[in-house]
Formats: structure tokens, sequence, C-alpha cells
């Protein structure tokens, strides 16, 4: 009797909160779907009317929601490539004992702090410009021609900046993982004379399997996101080159005005942000199982 009066003030308890937090997201994707129906631009007030499915027919059937696919699947697989091999190098080199290994993991850890606006504004105007930027003082003093980042390879500078905000979570879960790892099943390989290529390939690396699964769930449900690089940076350009769904959903919605397309693409959006979420947490859950 005891324990159901708990529990009843237990729900109590937290009906407020939770209540709060459906109120939070049901409320504006419910507006999202309404709008999603409706011919609503912002440039035409009180002449809303409902059309069905016409967003979605011409939002799916645009040439630019290819082109932003294709992108956002590029971004967030080079992402994941780049900050998986780079966070288990990494790890790897702060397991090892060294001088000052406490303020290198600071260090290492510190461009997860920064704020992606900040970062990308970093990498645009003291790395990437063309002019007086690093990379274009470094390609100078070794005589080449400096190279204009965001103008010829702007997905791949966008990729650069979002993986190097990424990679110390990735390089910190790593090293978790890392340290859990049973030293003395290295000692025994070693003693068979296991070489350290095949001790990480058959130990080490199957040990941070979880470790690895974790990242890319976690890392993939964030990347689907990504907006304020690209805003910085390129604005989407050149054309759709560095366009992504995000990108996409924000400039159908307030640069064409368009609030019943861009509520439609954001609801395409969530879907398929949905459906990349299940897989993944289905991978996780057979990995953690075995």
């Amino acid at each position: 009797m005891a324990t159901d009066h708990s529990r009843v003030a237990a729900r109590f308890m937290i009906s407020p909160a939770v209540l709060l937090l459906l109120g939070w997201m049901i409320i504006p994707l419910s507006m999202t779907i309404y709008f999603s129906f409706l011919n609503y631009n912002l440039l035409s007030p009180g002449m809303e009317e409902w059309i069905g499915f016409t967003n979605y027919e011409y939002f799916l059937t645009d040439p630019a929601f290819f082109a932003a696919l294709g992108n956002t699947l590029l971004l967030v697989g080079g992402v994941l490539l780049i900050t998986i091999v780079g966070g288990i190098g990494l790890a790897l080199l702060l397991d090892q004992p060294m001088w000052g290994q406490g303020i290198v993991r600071i260090l290492v850890i510190a461009p997860f702090f920064v704020m992606p606006t900040v970062s990308a504004l970093v990498w645009k105007n003291m790395f990437m410009n063309p002019v007086n930027g690093l990379f274009a003082h470094a390609a100078k003093a070794l005589g080449f021609a400096p190279f204009d980042f965001f103008a010829h390879a702007p997905l791949f500078s966008i990729i650069m900046i979002v993986a190097w905000q990424w990679l110390p979570f990735a390089t910190l879960i790593m090293l978790t993982a890392l340290q859990s790892l049973d030293q003395e099943q290295l000692e025994a390989a070693k003693m068979d004379g296991a070489r350290k290529f095949n001790r990480f390939f058959h130990i080490t690396l199957p040990h941070m399997s979880r470790a690895i699964t974790v990242v890319i769930l976690i890392q993939t449900i964030f990347l689907l996101s990504i907006f304020a690089e690209i805003l910085v940076t390129t604005n989407g350009g050149p054309g759709y080159a560095s366009t992504n769904i995000t990108y996409l959903v924000y400039a159908q919605s307030l640069l064409q005005f368009d609030v019943g397309g861009g509520s439609a693409g954001g609801i395409v959006a969530v879907i398929l942000a949905n459906i990349v979420a299940f897989f993944l947490m289905r991978m996780i859950g057979k990995n953690l199982e075995t």
C-alpha cells in the first residue's frame, strides 16, 4: 500500500516537468504540421489557404532537396570518418605516459567547448581566408598559390570545421574505453609474440567497438542538424554545394518567406532524422547485447 502511495506521489511530482516537456515539443510540432498543409507566405499575411500535400510534393521533387540530402549524408559521413579515426589515434596517443599529460588532455578537449559560430568564424577568417589566412601564408611560403576553400571546396571546408569541433568528444569517449581495457590481455598477447599491429586489431579495436557505436549514435543525431557553420561561412553556396537539409528548410522559410514549404521540409527532416535514429538505436542495442 505504501508502495502505491509512493508511486502516485512520484508521478505527481514529476508531472509538471513532463507536461512542460510535452508542451515544449508537441505544440511547436503540431503548429509545424498544420502550417505544412497551408499556402502560407509571410509576404501575403492573411492570405493563407489549405492546399493539402502540395508543399510536400514541391519540397520532395525540388532538385535542391536531393542536393541537400546528398550533402547531408556526405557531411555526416565525412565528419564521422574523421572523428572516429582521429579520435582513436588521439586516444592511443594520450593513453601513453608523457610529461604534462593532464594539460595536453585539456588542450585536446578544449575545442568541444567553443561555440559553433565562433569556431566557424575563426576557421573562416584566420585559417581558410585565401588572402590573410594561415593556410594562405603557408602556401605562399612553400611557393604555391593560395587555395580558396569556401569557393572551390565548400562542403569539405565545413566538414573540416565540424570535425574539429567534434574530434574532442570522440577522443574523450575512445580514451575512456581504452583505459578500461584489461592490460593483462595485451601483456599475454605480447608474450605470445603478437605484434603491435595484431594486438591493436584483434584486442584493442574490438574492445572499443561499443565506444565507437556510441560516438556514431550521438554524433549522427547532432550532425543531422548542422546549421551555424554553414550560415556563417558559405550560406549554403556556391549554389547548393554546401546546403544541407537544415539550411534548406531555413532558406525556404526565412529567406523565401515560404512558411508552408519550410514547415513541410521541417517535417520531412524530422521523419528522416527519426528513421536514422531508429536504425542507430537498433545497431547500438545489438552491439551492447554482444
